[in-house]
């Protein structure tokens, strides 16, 4: 007997599903930077080049992120601070970090992205570039910040979609 999840429905059953909807998926290849701001919200957290590595920390761990996006006093984009770039510190001046200024450490003019640019090329930049957060400019404006994990969990989402549409084809 086939297992119950790829039998026909029956009189009586619940039509009503628990999987994804139609529009909770679309298609990666047309999903763009603006699809993942659209889910996640468009929160961006920063510091300035002068505070400390233990301010940067302490926004970090409290905002449950692992990357903060560094701003001048005019709130333009000057930099990224990740927690690979602290931990890479700490080994090399064990015990003197936290001292540290955020621009010291910080990468200075990050790669970045538009809110109109294809997921799939952003995945790539990312994986090649070795990051995993991109911060996202409209024009000179900071309107997000998208992490490789936000571009993979989509990516999950939709996968698991095909799958289900997949095997309602099958069932029929």
């Amino acid at each position: 007997m086939a297992p119950t999840s790829y039998q026909s429905k029956m009189k009586g059953d619940d039509p009503k599903t628990h999987s994804q909807s139609v529009d909770q998926v679309v298609a990666m290849g047309n999903a763009t930077v603006a699809t993942i701001l659209e889910g996640k919200g468009s929160d961006v957290y920063a510091v300035r080049p002068q505070d400390t590595i233990a301010e940067a920390t302490r926004v970090m761990k409290e905002k449950h992120i692992g990357a903060v996006v560094v701003k001048d006093a005019a709130g333009a984009l000057v930099g990224i601070l990740s927690e690979r770039d602290i931990v890479r510190q700490l080994a090399d001046t064990p015990g003197q970090t936290l001292s540290h200024t955020v621009e010291a450490l910080m990468t200075k003019s990050p790669v970045t992205c538009s809110p109109d640019e294809p997921l799939l090329a952003m995945l790539q930049r990312m994986t090649e570039g070795r990051f995993r957060h991109l911060p996202v400019m409209e024009e000179d404006r900071l309107v997000g910040v998208i992490t490789i994990g936000d571009v993979v969990s989509y990516r999950l989402r939709e996968l698991e979609y095909e799958a289900l549409k997949m095997k309602q084809m099958i069932v029929g």
